[in-house]
């Protein structure tokens, strides 16, 4: 099992934010961090389709095709789709498209748009009824270019504010994957600032097997 960098007991699920290969993670559920064509070309998300195998990417095709019927993007900024993982090793995958900072007319508004991008995420894991573990980048902040620090703090308050909620989100262990080291170290310094402000109880030493 990899070596956890944070876990945090919430009301109704466990977060634990962990390095490791999304390709290769057992999970019912795995999250993309997919384009609005849906077209894995780049980054974490091309990884993803080439593991899955070309039933995904003829899948994302359909579902493309069918959203242009009635000219919309197979997937705007903001949305969500799911299909199933084929050779992923998960059952489900969540294609969630979130705000491409690279791109001015999309950073203007890119509080906005993580917040509807992760929001659009939850609507389908709780469309899938009861997930025991589910694994998932933090969107947005790879080639996407999303600002690291604000991007870290926007992240965990957002997953925890979620996974604290009164309302039970029907999930047992959402694990948060992380490879990039800006990001651990911009996400290790805001918790270590606000830990007390997040929702739910650290319990990392519980988990660490060593000290990062």
């Amino acid at each position: 099992m990899a070596d956890v960098i944070i876990a945090r007991q919430c009301r109704h699920s466990l977060l634990r934010v962990i390095p490791g290969d999304l390709t290769r993670y057992e999970a019912q559920v795995a999250v993309t961090c997919a384009n609005n064509r849906l077209a894995g070309r780049e980054g974490l998300d091309a990884k993803m389709h080439t593991a899955a195998g070309e039933e995904l990417r003829a899948k994302c095709v359909e579902i493309g095709k069918v959203q242009r019927a009635q000219n919309l993007q197979p997937c705007p900024v903001g949305t969500a789709v799911t299909t199933s993982a084929y050779n992923l090793p998960q059952e489900h995958l969540i294609h969630v498209v979130g705000p491409d900072c690279r791109r001015p007319s999309q950073d203007e508004g890119r509080r906005e748009l993580i917040v509807k991008s992760y929001e659009a995420m939850f609507e389908e894991i709780t469309a899938l009824g009861k997930v025991e573990t589910i694994v998932c980048p933090p969107l947005s902040m790879g080639i996407y270019a999303y600002p690291h620090r604000e991007g870290a703090r926007m992240t965990m308050e957002i997953l925890l504010g979620w996974l604290d909620a009164e309302e039970d989100p029907g999930v047992g262990d959402f694990v948060l994957l992380v490879n990039d080291e800006n990001f651990v170290k911009n996400l290790k310094t805001v918790y270590r600032e606000s830990e007390d402000q997040f929702p739910g109880v650290d319990c990392t030493r519980k988990y660490r097997k060593r000290r990062y």
